[in-house]
């Protein structure tokens, strides 16, 4: 049987810094004796809003598993990237912030605009870069699992439509969320409260509806409530933007109401959560093609 995290290159692996993407890169890693080959290129884009535990864990993957992980960030003009790094990455949502000022609205469910700017289109640029190809010059390796079968099926739907090579390893691995925790929290229950060894000596340390983008609008409105509870600080960059732009993220409800609501009922039960809870919010290429 072929393995299917043996790559061929020219090769693009998307790393969006949860548990997923980084089992994936390991086991591509695993596949190829510990060094990938040069034309297969491993990126990070960086929003700014970012965990600092989603940082601290890519940086760890990069450094534990000796592989070059490039960290991008979206910047106006040519090459569209700046190349950072755990010290110099952005923290306070700069490269969002710099993108809506251009864009002079703000991204929503129905334009999610901002992964292709942020995520996509740096990385694109780098293998542009790096290499002088284009998309559908180069396999692009996405971390979705066998259970994810309706991103796989619009992932796939957005390759063929715009010409590009989309590879999934884990899905073709038949790998699932269970083989995943397993992976790294072992016999390990809850990420923050660990009562037994990490198999891999580290770990995200955050639960699957926390990670990536702080308060993004495609969390569910039950879990950003929470997040706003457990983070007060997180909404008020959310909220400036929506301000500023005379605008919304989501238009039932603006991040100010959202806060008011918690103000009102500081509780932790929302009804809104209960779908939500296990929804892994991982971004990057699969979210590509939508309105830019």
């Amino acid at each position: 049987m072929t393995n299917p995290y043996k790559i061929d290159g020219p090769a693009l692996i998307s790393f969006s810094g949860g548990r997923t993407s980084a089992y994936m890169l390991y086991q591509i890693l695993q596949a190829h004796g510990g060094v990938l080959p040069d034309d297969v290129v491993v990126c990070f884009a960086n929003t700014g809003k970012e965990r600092e535990e989603t940082l601290r864990f890519v940086h760890e993957c990069g450094s534990r598993w000796n592989v070059r992980i490039n960290w991008l960030e979206f910047r106006l003009g040519k090459p569209g990237f700046e190349e950072v790094g755990f010290n110099s990455a952005s923290r306070e949502g700069e490269p969002f912030e710099q993108l809506i000022a251009w864009k002079q609205r703000l991204p929503n469910g129905h334009e999610r605009w901002c992964t292709s700017f942020l995520k996509v289109l740096p990385m694109f640029a780098k293998m542009r870069d790096k290499l002088g190809l284009e998309p559908g010059q180069y396999l692009e390796c996405i971390g979705l699992r066998d259970d994810e079968g309706l991103r796989i099926f619009n992932a796939m739907a957005q390759g063929e439509k715009y010409g590009r090579r989309i590879f999934h390893p884990l899905a073709k691995a038949k790998v699932r969320k269970p083989d995943i925790w397993k992976f790294w929290l072992g016999d390990n229950r809850d990420p923050k409260s660990l009562v037994h060894p990490l198999p891999q000596g580290f770990d995200l340390g955050l639960y699957p509806w926390e990670g990536n983008c702080d308060l993004c609008f495609q969390k569910g409105k039950g879990i950003r409530k929470r997040y706003i509870r457990e983070n007060p600080k997180s909404p008020h960059w959310w909220s400036r933007q929506e301000v500023t732009q005379n605008g919304w993220f989501d238009k039932r409800d603006t991040v100010a109401e959202l806060m008011e609501q918690v103000w009102f009922s500081p509780s932790f039960f929302d009804a809104e959560s209960d779908d939500d809870m296990e929804y892994d919010v991982e971004c990057g290429l699969h979210c590509s093609g939508e309105a830019a």
